[in-house]
């Protein structure tokens, strides 16, 4: 499916994408807090984020639903969650250390902690949203939003998502979001704001929806 959001036309993302995407996502994500935490040598994170990322676009396009822009500039990774996962993917844990190697264990863990404060309300998932650093600060981000917002709108389904930092949860409020009690990663590691966006037809918005236990993980 192919859709117009002002000058973006958005459409979902194919095998044929898992280059171009991969690259944007390892890109997108390689400078932050919580890229410091999870992989502090530089050099080492070029390598492992590709391999990170090329494994959660492929986790996505099989289990979730991903989007793009016609010019590949952008990718959002969704989950559909009806209900909380009955467990992780089969092979998941073998693929996640295969790819992320001596630094699984904090990968492991970052997963671990989203999964635990997860809400159990039915909504639909956002894992990650990434724009090509030359693009950023277009509102080509937004416009890749918007274009699940709407449809996420008429289904009357919330959306969730972990922003890593201020100036992510600031943009996250414009689109409608409002932001939970924040995480703080264990072993001195980054703040993480859980964020929500509610239906569309609440007459007032409630309170932030209730997380699950941890022995549920993310659908990562």
């Amino acid at each position: 499916m192919t859709a117009t959001s002002t000058t973006v036309t958005v459409r979902q993302a194919t095998r044929d994408d898992t280059g171009p995407l991969t690259s944007i996502l390892a890109a997108a994500f390689f400078d932050g807090p919580v890229a410091d935490w999870l992989v502090p040598d530089h050099a080492d994170r070029h390598t492992v984020y590709r391999r990170y990322f090329e494994l959660v676009l492929n986790h996505g396009l099989d289990h979730g639903y991903v989007d793009t822009t016609a010019d590949l500039s952008a990718v959002s990774i969704w989950y559909p969650r009806a209900e909380p996962p009955l467990g992780e993917s089969p092979g998941y844990q073998a693929a996640l250390e295969a790819a992320t190697e001596s630094y699984a264990p904090k990968f492991t863990l970052l997963d671990a902690v989203f999964e635990a404060f997860h809400p159990i309300e039915p909504h639909h998932y956002l894992a990650y949203v990434a724009v090509k650093p030359e693009q950023q600060s277009r509102g080509v981000g937004a416009a890749l939003l918007n274009h699940s917002h709407r449809q996420l709108d008429a289904l009357g389904m919330p959306a969730y998502l972990e922003a890593s930092n201020l100036r992510n949860r600031e943009l996250y409020v414009r689109l409608g979001y409002r932001a939970g009690p924040p995480l703080i990663l264990p072993t001195s590691g980054p703040t993480i704001w859980r964020m929500w966006r509610g239906k569309p037809d609440a007459a007032r918005p409630s309170g932030f929806p209730a997380s699950g236990p941890l022995s549920r993980r993310r659908s990562l």
